[in-house]
């Protein structure tokens, strides 16, 4: 199943924009042309992800330095252990669409 999010305009580029999709928080951002979704939930203390700085496809927790691949949720950094769910994202003419089941085995 997927959802139309947003527009692509409303999607930043070097930072993240949570919208609830499916009753989860996602968070959405853009880098170069590409769009990636992942949870906006620090997977160490459930902080809000997507307020952290985003630098290339890492995310950095705001809380307590965590970091994340936003491409594929691995841990880049303790204390977090537990990856970050991430989704499948689309883009066409019409907006940008998410797949609200987090992908597997990544």
């Amino acid at each position: 199943m997927w959802i139309r999010v947003a527009a692509l305009e409303e999607i930043p580029v070097g930072s993240a924009k949570v919208f609830t999709v499916e009753g989860r928080r996602i968070a959405l951002t853009r880098v170069g042309d590409q769009v990636f979704a992942f949870g906006d939930v620090c997977t160490h203390d459930d902080g809000p992800l997507a307020e952290g700085k985003l630098e290339g496809y890492v995310i950095q927790c705001p809380r307590h330095g965590a970091r994340f691949d936003i491409r594929t949720g691995r841990v880049l950094r303790l204390p977090a252990v537990v990856p970050i769910p991430v989704y499948e994202v689309r883009v066409d003419a019409e907006g940008v669409w998410v797949n609200p089941e987090p992908m597997r085995g990544r």
